[in-house]
């Protein structure tokens, strides 16, 4: 085991980027057009020496806060808010003396303070976990050794018995993978509002990048595909049997689905009468036989009540497999929902980085003590490079989560938005991650469905370099203030 580098952060800077779409990004209440896209630079001390870290996220709206009744406009500040206090919190925690005390220093005042605000978790933990991923970048950096090691050697020093009392004893090592990926099957999205065909293009798009499913399957080799439903049963069911008829054909059967229900579904009695309708149906009912599993179909403030645990165990064996995303909020969710009979959840970095190492160890853990078949899905915010994604594949490669959800390839023109230099350096750093377009910006390079990731694994924290972002407005500037 290496010995546990101190952290002291001792300066954070935000510069934002703002982005918009190739076309718009339906899901949920939410129809994504534009974002801004927030970097996050620290500056450490690792057992005292300086070192630098990054951080990036784009701010999605209706996500962090499902609220129908505000604006994009009316949510950020409070996105902003959660992510400012984290860094408040960061640079008067001192010297901690591990990764781990740094994020206890972070993650239980914050939680605190959100609950005093009336702030929902999911939110309040937007800004930790970025906080995590700038801070566990510079560490990386700074003893020189890739993120994956670092989780497997104890240079992070986290204890699972101070989160999870029945891993107490255990070690990361122990209930991880021995090594990284080094390639992840893409999971492609299909939104609410994605053409499907030809036909369904409205307005054709001229950059280059193939946009109808059935020419992203051709073009990418796409074999895993996520799939968003709305919860209204005669629009999903005619969609459901054209994406059946889609897949089949362009795969010829070689294809595996997971069904993302966007908190659309009522409560389980509603689901379940849906999903009976669907394998009622001989045009969906092939697709069915292909499903992983089913991706939060209830709203969060309703997914974890202990009348769906009743639901789920009268449903019984004919359920199919049900994992939370957005009710995986806290430290508890994850053991509340296995008990109510979910079989798994999402790791996604904005939820947290510690807390995802956590929930790996413990379904682990379970799968050995029980011999139970749960589940950590790899799933996406419309993340790009060339932190964010990166950073974030980085995770899934050190969990073994063989196939990822990835959709910011899709619905932005690669990196294109970014300065030409920043494009090159890309390219130069990730030569097997990226390739070039024609048109000359680096896009995702999805060969038979499926990307590579030594350049990622072998990066400090997925990133080979740190981007000069000088050319990018501060927060500040981007506000006004």
């Amino acid at each position: 085991m290496s010995a546990c580098p101190s952290i002291e952060v001792r300066r954070v800077e935000f510069r934002v980027l703002p982005m918009r779409t190739r076309f718009p990004f339906k899901y949920g209440i939410a129809s994504m057009t534009e974002l801004p896209h927030l970097f996050v630079a620290v500056s450490c001390l690792r057992d005292g020496r300086e070192t630098a870290g990054l951080a990036a996220e784009g701010l999605p709206p209706k996500w962090f806060t499902k609220d129908p009744a505000t604006t994009f406009d009316q949510d950020l500040p409070a996105m902003l808010e959660v992510i400012r206090h984290a860094a408040d919190l960061a640079t008067a925690a001192g010297k901690c003396a591990s990764y781990f005390d740094f994020w206890k220093a972070l993650y239980f005042p914050q939680s605190e303070w959100a609950a005093v605000r009336g702030l929902p978790p999911l939110l309040a933990n937007l800004g930790v976990s970025l906080l995590e991923r700038a801070v566990l970048d510079a560490l990386c950096r700074g003893i020189g050794i890739p993120a994956g090691k670092v989780l497997r050697d104890g240079s992070l020093g986290i204890r699972l018995g101070e989160i999870r009392p029945e891993l107490d004893g255990c070690e990361v090592a122990e209930l991880l993978p021995s090594s990284p990926l080094d390639r992840i099957q893409v999971r492609h999205t299909v939104g609410l509002g994605d053409p499907l065909t030809a036909e369904d293009i409205a307005e054709p798009l001229d950059d280059g990048l193939p946009l109808a499913l059935d020419e992203c399957i051709r073009s990418y080799g796409l074999s895993y595909f996520k799939v968003k439903v709305c919860g209204n049963p005669d629009i999903d069911r005619a969609r459901l049997a054209k994406l059946a008829a889609i897949f089949g054909r362009e795969t010829g059967g070689n294809y595996r689905i997971t069904l993302d229900g966007n908190e659309q579904f009522a409560d389980i009695a509603s689901f379940a009468a849906g999903w009976q309708a669907w394998r009622d149906d001989p045009a969906i009912r092939p697709m069915l036989a292909r499903l992983i599993f089913v991706e939060q179909p209830l709203h969060r403030d309703r997914a974890l009540e202990p009348a769906v645990g009743e639901a789920l165990k009268a449903w019984g064996s004919e359920a199919p497999p049900l994992v939370i995303d957005e009710s995986e909020a806290t430290l508890e969710s994850l053991p509340a929902a296995l008990a109510l009979g979910y079989r798994g959840t999402s790791h996604k970095n904005c939820k947290g980085i510690v807390k995802g190492i956590a929930n790996a160890c413990l379904l682990e853990h379970r799968r050995r003590r029980d011999g139970t078949d749960l589940l950590l899905s790899g799933e996406d915010l419309a993340n790009v490079g060339p932190v964010a994604l990166l950073q974030d594949l980085a995770m899934m490669a050190s969990f073994g989560i063989g196939h990822v959800e990835r959709n910011g390839h899709h619905y932005f023109k690669g990196l294109s938005m970014y300065p030409e230099s920043l494009q090159q350096q890309v390219l130069a750093d990730h030569g097997d991650l990226y390739r070039r377009h024609p048109d000359g910006f680096p896009t995702l390079a999805i060969d038979g469905g499926e990307i590579h990731l030594s350049s990622v694994i072998e990066s400090p924290f997925g990133c080979r370099g740190i981007p000069d972002l000088r050319a990018f407005p501060t927060l500040d500037e981007w506000r006004g203030t």
